[in-house]
């Protein structure tokens, strides 16, 4: 009685892990740049990525504030130390935090509200890489992308080597940042809007860049599309 009483947590620990297994979003991530990018997931690490190499993460229901985005032009030793000229996380290749800006951003919250799925991309801490990010799964048909030229357009005011950075990092100011969760779109936001009008360009642009697919969706995200 007491070995039959004792295998219990074990077999509801099991059942929760194959149950968070069975409907976990997996997120196959590829580089179609001409150029070596250095993905990074949070939650999901980093890896170097040449072109046409892909890297599959995935993430449990109820994961939210997640992240994917491409880092460029960096140098990493042995042990996974180093620096990148755009998306630096922190100087690890293996991302344990969000990184520096300008750094075009996928976001998604899995498994919320409605069985819902939340996605978007972001440019609010500017832009660094071209992007594609869409369901790879038939319940869903919602593509995302950014491919503007916007590093080659870039205002003065925002350019930084090998990317365009956002306005809220470059001022700090409400006007940009809107940390009261009051403000209005900017001359600056307009610019990224105009030429990613799906893409995020300012904190309060929910009505045209948060997008949603059922919670069991598949996902693909497309550096250089």
């Amino acid at each position: 009685m007491m070995s039959s009483f004792k295998t219990l947590p074990t077999l509801s620990f099991l059942f929760v892990t194959l149950f968070s297994l069975a409907h976990a979003a997996t997120f196959d991530i590829r580089n179609n740049c001409p150029y070596t990018v250095w993905a990074a997931a949070v939650p999901g690490g980093g890896r170097r990525m040449n072109r046409g190499e892909t890297w599959q993460i995935s993430a449990a229901p109820g994961t939210t504030q997640a992240r994917i985005w491409a880092r460029t032009n960096c140098q990493f030793d042995a042990s996974g130390n180093g620096k990148c000229e755009t998306g630096d996380c922190g100087g690890l290749l293996e991302c344990k935090g969000y990184g520096s800006a300008p750094n075009t951003l996928a976001e998604y919250a899995i498994g919320q509200f409605a069985n819902q799925d939340f996605i978007d991309i972001s440019n609010i801490d500017g832009f660094n890489v071209p992007m594609e990010f869409s369901s790879n799964s038939p319940g869903c048909t919602r593509v995302i992308r950014c491919t503007a030229d916007i590093v080659g357009q870039c205002p003065n005011e925002l350019k930084v080597p090998g990317g365009c950075n956002g306005p809220c990092p470059v001022f700090k100011t409400e006007e940009h940042c809107c940390n009261s969760g009051n403000c209005s779109p900017t001359n600056f936001s307009r610019f990224f809007k105009e030429r990613c009008p799906d893409a995020y360009s300012y904190p309060k642009d929910d009505p045209t860049s948060l997008f949603t697919c059922p919670t069991g969706t598949n996902y693909k995200v497309i550096f250089c599309p």
